[in-house]
């Protein structure tokens, strides 16, 4: 019963039936876990301890200054911080060099990862919890926002990955009482790229989504949002 229902919708949304009768279909619930593809690999960065990896960067910090103006900006004091990291990790059987070759390879898997998307809920009816980053207003009111998982994504932390941030046009401008206010957002999911232009923390920047929601729904959240970046509590209709 559960697949009809999202078929039928797929199907009334591709057909441009009416909105209301869209609306008759309930929304799937989802959470930020659901959009992330699966995408499988072997991260050796990721078995590496906070601090093994603080003693990586800082090899892989002197080893590129080293290779500009001919090493004039590394000090003493950084290369023997560099020579100890090396010691530190030598001792604990880190493969340095090895890491360092796979650096690249890594990065780029990751990438792949962060834009991985679900074809599954491409064109289906879902409710998503999350928090406003606001892009236009019409007066006072927010029309375009991105919807993204924790607060200060994008302005006071680096960007979530891509397939973790969903660029939201509301079906009605609402109010919001300040930046980041955790909301609930219904509409059909569309899957495609978009990229924004925003300020970020440390300059300005593109950013890339991997999801859009059109038309939508907005509600807000009575209760304050839980460590994990999620929200909680019962919504109430935006005025």
């Amino acid at each position: 019963m559960k697949y009809l229902i999202v078929v039928s919708f797929s199907l009334l949304a591709g057909l441009g039936v009416p909105l209301e009768a869209q609306e008759a279909v309930a929304p799937r619930k989802v959470a930020w876990d659901d959009l992330k593809a699966k995408f499988e690999f072997e991260d050796p960065f990721e078995k590496l301890s906070e601090e093994q990896l603080l003693d990586l960067g800082m090899i892989a910090r002197v080893q590129a200054l080293e290779k500009l103006d001919g090493g004039r900006k590394v000090s003493d004091g950084m290369r023997e911080e560099a020579v100890e990291a090396r010691k530190r990790l030598e001792q604990q059987k880190v493969d340095i060099d090895g890491l360092f070759a796979k650096r690249q390879e890594i990065t780029e898997l990751r990438r792949q990862r962060g834009s991985a998307t679900v074809p599954g809920l491409d064109g289906v009816l879902l409710e998503l919890p999350g928090f406003v980053l606001p892009l236009e207003y019409e007066g006072r009111k927010v029309t375009e926002f991105l919807l993204v998982p924790w607060v200060g994504a994008c302005i006071h932390t680096p960007p979530p990955p891509p397939n973790q941030i969903v660029h939201v046009t509301a079906r009605e401008p609402f109010e919001i009482k300040g930046m980041f206010e955790a909301v609930s957002v219904t509409a059909s999911m569309k899957i495609g790229g978009v990229t924004k232009n925003l300020f970020l923390v440390d300059g300005k920047a593109d950013i890339n989504m991997s999801y859009s929601m059109k038309g939508a729904a907005v509600t807000k959240y009575k209760k304050e949002s839980r460590p994990d970046g999620g929200v909680q509590g019962q919504t109430e209709k935006t005025k």
